[in-house]
């Protein structure tokens, strides 16, 4: 079983973009978008005229309530990325970064107003920025990463390329994805069988 606090929500794997050692995050869980449904560069229309804003609007208020643990319409700003990961954005810590300063009071006082994070969130899901990487990228990732082609990588090889490469990860969210990530009976990652694991039913091939 996947342990219930992931770091990050995602898993550490190389995208082959500018450069092939370059660390990114991605989510186990992939909740349904529902601005799948709308049409790209659509204007929003009035929630009460259209189900799909509405539906939107609707799941970043239950997912706000959640982390809204004063019951007034703020959250702490180190909940944020938590909130727009189970809404189904998988950004890198830079993107949140940027995100959270256009939500952010003049002052900054560590919390999140629902009156703004709300229209900037209901943009985000309607462009259908930060999805996640596919089941066949994320299989070329990790050969990247498997230098020697032998189809798995060590435990050690993983927490190296997790300490040395990209964005930091924790000593505790390193343990918790080895812990997953590891095979109990070969105490190797083989990844192919750990991508079809993160991967939700729906984004599997």
């Amino acid at each position: 079983a996947l342990p219930s606090r992931w770091p990050l929500e995602g898993v550490v794997a190389k995208r082959l973009l500018k450069s092939p050692l370059e660390i990114i995050t991605v989510t186990l869980v992939a909740m349904e978008d529902p601005a799948s449904k709308a049409e790209e560069g659509a204007e929003p229309k009035a929630p009460e005229k259209d189900p799909i804003l509405a539906e939107i609007n609707k799941k970043i208020e239950e997912s706000f309530e959640i982390f809204d643990h004063n019951s007034n319409k703020t959250v702490d700003v180190r909940e944020v990325g938590t909130i727009m990961r189970s809404l189904g954005c998988y950004l890198s810590e830079a993107e949140l970064h940027d995100l959270i300063q256009e939500v952010e009071e003049e002052e900054p006082t560590g919390f999140i107003r629902f009156e703004k994070f709300q229209p900037m969130m209901a943009k985000v899901l309607l462009e259908r920025r930060y999805k996640p990487a596919t089941e066949e990228e994320l299989v070329k990732a990790f050969e990247v990463l498997d230098l020697d082609k032998k189809s798995h990588l060590t435990a050690e090889e993983l927490k190296k390329y997790m300490t040395e490469e990209g964005e930091s990860f924790s000593q505790e969210e390193i343990e918790e994805m080895l812990t997953a990530a590891v095979d109990p009976e070969r105490k190797v990652v083989l990844y192919r069988d750990f991508v079809t694991l993160m991967l939700p039913e729906s984004e599997q091939s």
